[in-house]
């Protein structure tokens, strides 16, 4: 499901692309080059700790995709900047996405240097899309990688999101909740993601909440009338363990009327000392049942130490850490064209060197684990499961949206089966992908071919 939120700044993203995008494309105009050309979409290295990464942002290109068009005020803009010509404008103004687009689904691993998207269109088509595309991608990528290192950590307690006041921005609040979904968050805070994609939402009460009461006790009693059974009450706004004696005393009262304390939550200090202590007065006092949820500068690194340290948590509650993947916010991905008219083609700077040509990427996997990938050419014939898929063809969409559930059902079972080791929160190890002979052998001739051309070596 899509966004349907608008503000004045988005109501239109033509024009949310970078200058140089439309000065190539007057000089690509008025150089007549209009031939297909391909484009791919890669991370060149992983950032620190990280062994994989987890397609998303794929539905946010291809809704932008099918429906670009410029309007006369973009034209009009861009006729004010001075740079572009009457018929470069007018030919902009007839331009819709004509392209075909093969990609990674959502919710599939992927690995450094194999193609994410690969865009086929006229030249100029292609080029225009560049920025969005990128844009798209390192968001959600980033954070559903980012998310599903939290999950991973928690070994199987729910996480849940509470990243929305400091992510960068409304976009990427959404956003983080929509490819965390998919990374396996129990639900969100917000709750405007979860009208829009169908996310289950969670909250309980700020520590304002509690202040305004005379006694903290009078506020957890307002809250229980409030919400029954789906009660969770935050006990540290003075002092943790005392505000779990409150907490006991109020369960009590709700006991006798025929409800139930779902939980208690701990916002600061030693989670892992103090969610042992709360755990010991709730087992001590009956309520083996209420849940201890937790939050307060969570991440993959807190969560992990914490259950080591034999936290008695039930939950996460993370927040900014996540929102913003604080400690990698973004990947080294690139955009980059591999053919232009039947000639494949690339790039030859220092630590920049692209995979000529239209791709495939093939995944070995046996029944229990995945074995190795292979990047190969498009119409290879190699062994293994195919892991580019059309998803675009003469600028339409293929096939509906999937379900979020449907995706997330696939990202399940593919990190099931992806190595423990690869998936180590620090240190991890680096998955294998290889080069198939036939990429190589094209490789090597395109390499040979530039190298005496554009250097003047034989």
């Amino acid at each position: 499901m899509t966004e349907n939120y608008t503000t004045n700044e988005n109501k239109q993203l033509e024009l949310l692309t970078d200058l140089y995008e439309f000065t190539m494309a007057q000089a690509y105009f008025q150089s007549e080059m209009f031939a297909p050309a391909t484009f791919s979409l890669f991370i060149r290295d992983y950032p620190p700790n990280r062994g994989y990464f987890i397609s998303a942002g794929l539905e946010s290109v291809l809704d932008y995709l099918e429906q670009v068009h410029y309007t006369e005020d973009d034209l009009d803009y861009l006729a004010s900047t001075g740079l572009f010509s009457d018929d470069f404008l007018h030919f902009l103004g007839n331009l819709r996405f004509s392209g075909d687009v093969h990609a990674i689904p959502e919710g599939r691993l992927f690995f450094k240097d194999e193609p994410i998207v690969e865009v086929t269109a006229p030249i100029i088509e292609g080029q225009l899309m560049e920025s969005f595309v990128i844009n798209a991608i390192n968001l959600q990528v980033t954070l559903a990688t980012k998310v599903s290192r939290c999950v991973h950590a928690a070994r199987g307690r729910n996480v849940v999101d509470f990243s929305l006041r400091r992510t960068q921005g409304i976009d990427a609040g959404l956003k983080l909740a929509r490819a965390g979904y998919i990374a396996g968050l129990a639900g969100t805070s917000n709750v405007l993601a979860g009208k829009i994609y169908r996310i289950p939402v969670s909250g309980t009460m700020a520590h304002s909440f509690i202040t305004s009461f005379k006694e903290e006790t009078d506020a957890f009693r307002a809250y229980a009338a409030a919400f029954g059974d789906e009660t969770v009450l935050l006990i540290d706004t003075y002092d943790t363990v005392t505000g779990a004696e409150k907490a006991i005393e109020v369960a009590r009262e709700m006991r006798q009327n025929g409800r139930r304390l779902k939980g208690v939550r701990l916002d600061s200090g030693d989670m892992t000392q103090l969610s042992k202590q709360v755990r010991k007065l709730m087992d001590e006092a009956g309520f083996a049942d209420v849940k201890i949820f937790v939050s307060g500068g969570f991440d993959e690194f807190k969560i992990s130490d914490s259950l080591a340290n034999g936290a008695a948590i039930d939950a996460f509650g993370v927040g900014t850490k996540m929102g913003v993947s604080a400690d990698s916010p973004y990947t080294d991905i690139a955009y980059k064209l591999v053919q232009y008219d039947g000639r494949p083609v690339l790039k030859l700077s220092s630590g920049k060197k692209t995979l000529v040509a239209e791709k495939q990427v093939f995944r070995i996997k046996d029944h229990r684990r995945l074995v190795n990938d292979i990047i190969s050419v498009r119409d290879d014939e190699a062994e293994g499961e195919i892991l580019l898929k059309p998803v675009m063809k003469d600028g339409r969409r293929l096939q509906p949206p999937e379900a979020l559930t449907d995706i997330r059902q696939r990202f399940e079972g593919e990190f099931s089966r992806l190595g423990d080791d690869v998936k180590a929160i620090e240190n991890p190890a680096e998955f294998m992908v290889e080069i198939s002979p036939e990429l190589e052998k094209l490789q090597d001739k395109v390499v040979h071919r530039v190298i005496e051309k554009e250097l003047g070596e034989s």
